[in-house]
């Protein structure tokens, strides 16, 4: 099963590469919303040769939109080219060397937008798969992140103390206020709430019970394997969380023993990565370097759906409307399919909507690309109303969303809430 794995995590890598690779010069390039090289230019004023260590990143070298694009299609390739390559040999693990450096280089520089669970995981993993082979102790350290992963999950939800949870009630709310639900999301929504707590209740036997079956007798194992396997399936049908259903299923290959599993010649080194990697978590090293993270997605349930409309105007008195790709605004608009790709700046805005937008500079930046017409920002979007020249004013108001009625021709009904970022304008 490493071998699966291996070519498992190769086609995740590349996928997330290509997603970023295809938003890199509007989210971070030198004319994006978060230029990296302004991050890095004003690191090493501050911090001097030290900045090395706190953001490690190739981007040192050359940190200009060229670079920022070619790491992510080289990236792409390495990974692509390493489903050809031997399992476990010389050149597969300087592959997952060679993505690990590079993912976690725009990690480093992508900031809000590359600060998600998933990006972590997929960089604790694959820091993993530069070690693995086919022995008990090098497979028992993906199984202990499976475990992590899923436990820390349940964990924190309960730790949060939010009512939905520990009443169950969470899912009547979760499908229409998650980021980017999909159209299932909206047929579920309507199914009664016994079906609605049943599932919640499901959901914390597999997130707080089936972890303890991954370390059982592999009859156990199979069990753990199939339920978190199956978790992920229903999670990815009806909400698009990129990359990251994928990547936890991939994992569960690793609960599947293989034959060869247990060989003695492995067995010294691998007890010593344990060791080593065991060391690296306690002095703190492997935060820095994303190796070791918690996890925990929707610890407090969010039990409404604001949403921002962005519009500009060119006297301050007509407003129009910039329209997004994925995330929701049309009433009639069905929600999208769009994982395992990830359109960041849709995702952003979810969170943006839960927060005070004179706190996020991004947020500000994003306004203020608007008001220049950068073209790598517009890039992200799915409609400019001033094709021609930017507006002199640009403003955010926000609505409550909700799930229209079953039978509705629309899929979402809203209501005006009010001014989330007055007009502003360039000076």
């Amino acid at each position: 099963m490493t071998q699966h794995f291996s070519r498992a995590l190769a086609i995740i890598y590349a996928i997330a590469f290509v997603s970023f690779g295809v938003q890199v010069k509007g989210l971070i390039g030198a004319d994006g919303i978060l230029p990296a090289a302004g991050f890095l230019d004003s690191l090493q004023r501050q911090l001097g040769a030290s900045a090395y260590w706190h953001v490690p990143t190739v981007f040192w070298l050359n940190h200009s939109d060229g670079a920022l694009v070619g790491v992510c299609w080289v990236g792409a390739s390495i990974a692509v080219g390493s489903l050809f390559l031997a399992a476990h040999g010389v050149w597969q693990r300087a592959a997952f060397v060679s993505l690990y450096v590079l993912y976690l280089s725009l990690v480093s520089v992508g900031r809000d937008f590359m600060g998600f669970q998933w990006d972590a995981l997929l960089l604790e993993t694959g820091f993993l798969a530069i070690f693995l082979a086919n022995d008990r102790w090098r497979v028992l350290l993906f199984q202990i992140l499976l475990f992590k992963l899923m436990l820390e999950s349940g964990l924190a939800k309960l730790i949060s103390h939010d009512e939905t949870w520990r009443n169950l009630t969470a899912l009547t709310y979760h499908w229409e206020t998650q980021p980017l639900p999909t159209v299932l999301a909206w047929y579920v929504s309507h199914w009664p709430l016994w079906f609605q707590k049943l599932s919640c209740a499901l959901m914390f036997v597999v997130e707080l019970v089936v972890p303890f079956c991954m370390f059982g007798p592999r009859k156990l194992q199979y069990v753990a394997a199939g339920a978190t396997a199956g978790f992920q399936v229903l999670i990815l049908l009806t909400g698009n969380y990129t990359y990251f259903n994928w990547l936890t299923i991939a994992l569960c290959l690793l609960l599947l023993p293989a034959r060869e599993v247990g060989r003695a010649a492995n067995r010294y080194v691998s007890v010593g990565l344990v060791v080593l990697f065991g060391l690296i978590w306690s002095t703190g090293i492997g935060s820095q370097f994303t190796v070791f993270n918690s996890y925990g997605l929707f610890a407090n349930m969010t039990t409404k759906r604001d949403e921002i409309s962005i519009e500009g105007s060119d006297d301050g008195e007509k407003w129009q409307a910039y329209t997004f790709r994925y995330k929701p605004e049309a009433l009639d608009r069905a929600p999208r399919w769009v994982a395992p790709h990830q359109p960041r700046l849709d995702w952003q805005m979810w969170f943006a909507a839960l927060e005070d937008p004179q706190q996020l500079r991004w947020f500000q930046s994003f306004v203020g690309q608007l008001l220049k017409g950068s073209p790598a920002v517009l890039g992200l979007m799915e409609g400019n109303p001033f094709p021609e020249h930017p507006p002199k004013y640009v403003r955010a108001l926000y609505y409550e969303y909700h799930f229209s009625p079953a039978g509705s021709k629309d899929y979402w009904t809203r209501e005006l809430r009010g001014m989330y970022f007055p007009a502003v304008s360039l000076r």
